[in-house]
């Protein structure tokens, strides 16, 4: 006997169990359950409001959905598979609780605009945790900056020591990182905030709905204007994970830095215990962990966003089953960059940063030899004839075994009168750090303002 499907009425066979588990996506869609609820009794007030159904029956039909809510944040209700998805298991569980009268909530919508309707829900609601999440994490930065303006460190390009620079301008490069992430999730809000409800399958609907009624009654800025587009848009969810992108790949950036930072050979850091695991075998280890999970679990973002991306391509107008993949990775991605952000900000947070491993480090190498090429230039030498000089001069050294501010001044000034006795003033680290008071700079005046315009975009309303 042809089990009874909700849309079965022109079919004459049931798919088989293993085909049946195929289609479905009642596991993983069930995480739309709250949003589907809020949908459906903005939808049923509507049709009551317009006299589409009878008030009574609108009514009826509301309290079984604000029933079904209760039980579903209480985890008491079943989904089954044979009911394919989160809208048709509503439906049923909905059809068991008030009887025939269930069938009325279906007036006027398709589960394409259902669906649509869901994911703008879910996503705009976790746009709004992830903001928050990332303004506490920003916060976190700022904090550690303020307590480390003055520690001083090397900066890299080519993983080489470049120049002598503030922990505290680096750590606020990564803030302006994490800001920018912030506004472009902030952005994705205004393609989130609008409803879809209302577009039906495709075509819109034939009955006196007020899809302005429905987008208000579930706090959407405004409806879509333009049905086929309702039902197939899936660029909010787009910009939702090529952001989500952008963001683990600065966080992690930042844990590269971090698993490097805490080595045996740079020992700039120590994390916590709470962020650090051991090895099986090897009992000395104390192994960065969480940071290694952060960059690992950035291709895994950057995967679902090409996934997507990949079935999109070449979808014709309207809705096709394809579009089915546009959930697993959308969730998954949420719950991977919620809890992201909030390990890496833990890992900021407790770990023990070694200001004097940091500052030795600028000490026993080249990253001052800017500081006299620019000495020379400062005093009338061409700066390309002074980057000349010094370069011999690094030259020298290196084969000698020794640095710039080892060299006597004899010796500098055999090479050009133009040196004096503060070129040893100027070759240190801390010097040269303090002097760079550009706008942006490394320069630790530079960097309190940088932190100061953070904190007033952090607070705005002090």
């Amino acid at each position: 006997m042809m089990e009874k499907k909700l849309w079965g009425g022109r079919f004459e066979a049931s798919l088989e169990a293993w085909v049946e588990e195929f289609g479905a996506s009642i596991r993983f869609d069930q995480k739309l359950a709250k949003f589907d609820i809020q949908g459906s009794i903005a939808h049923v007030t509507m049709l009551g409001q317009t006299g589409i159904i009878e008030q009574a029956e609108a009514d009826t039909i509301k309290a079984g959905l604000e029933e079904l809510l209760a039980e579903y944040e209480t985890g008491q209700l079943e989904f089954d598979v044979t009911n394919e998805d989160i809208h048709m298991n509503m439906e049923s569980l909905l059809t068991e609780k008030i009887g025939p009268v269930a069938g009325k909530l279906h007036t006027a919508r398709s589960r394409n605009d259902q669906v649509a309707t869901d994911m703008h829900l879910y996503l705009k609601d976790k746009l709004h945790e992830v903001i928050e999440k990332l303004a506490n994490l920003r916060q976190v930065l700022v904090h550690l900056a303020e307590e480390h303006v003055e520690t001083v460190m090397p900066g890299y390009t080519h993983l080489q020591h470049a120049q002598p620079i503030s922990f505290g301008h680096h750590l606020m490069a990564y803030y302006q990182m994490f800001t920018r992430d912030s506004e472009r999730f902030t952005f994705n809000i205004q393609h989130a905030d609008m409803s879809p409800l209302g577009a039906a399958a495709l075509a819109g609907t034939t009955f006196p709905i007020d899809r302005q009624l429905t987008s208000d009654l579930m706090g959407f800025a405004k409806p879509y204007s333009n049905s086929l587009d309702a039902v197939s848009d899936r660029d909010f969810i787009l910009e939702f994970l090529s952001n989500s992108s952008i963001l683990m790949m600065h966080a992690s950036r930042l844990c590269e830095e971090i698993i490097n930072w805490c080595s045996h050979e740079y020992q700039f850091v120590t994390l916590s215990d709470t962020f650090s695991t051991g090895s099986s075998i090897m009992p000395q280890k104390k192994n960065p962990d969480m940071a290694e999970l952060i960059r690992g679990k950035s291709g895994r973002v950057v995967g679902n966003l090409v996934g997507l991306l990949t079935v999109m391509k070449a979808l014709p107008l309207a809705y096709n089953k394809d579009l089915q993949e546009d959930k697993e990775g959308m969730f998954d991605t949420a719950e991977t960059i919620t809890v992201a952000i909030d390990i890496l900000a833990g890992m900021l947070e407790s770990m023990t940063v070694h200001k004097d491993r940091m500052a030795v480090s600028t000490e026993k190498d080249f990253s001052n030899a800017t500081e006299l090429a620019d000495y020379l230039a400062s005093k009338g030498m061409p700066f390309r004839q002074a980057h000349e000089v010094v370069g011999k001069l690094v030259l020298e050294c290196t084969k000698a075994g020794h640095y710039l501010q080892d060299i006597p001044l004899e010796r500098y000034q055999e090479v050009t009168d133009l040196i004096e006795e503060d070129i040893y003033q100027a070759l240190q680290s801390r010097t040269a750090v303090e002097r760079r008071t550009s706008l942006g700079g490394t320069g630790f005046e530079s960097v309190q303002h940088q932190i100061q315009q953070a904190t007033a975009e952090l607070n705005p309303d002090k």
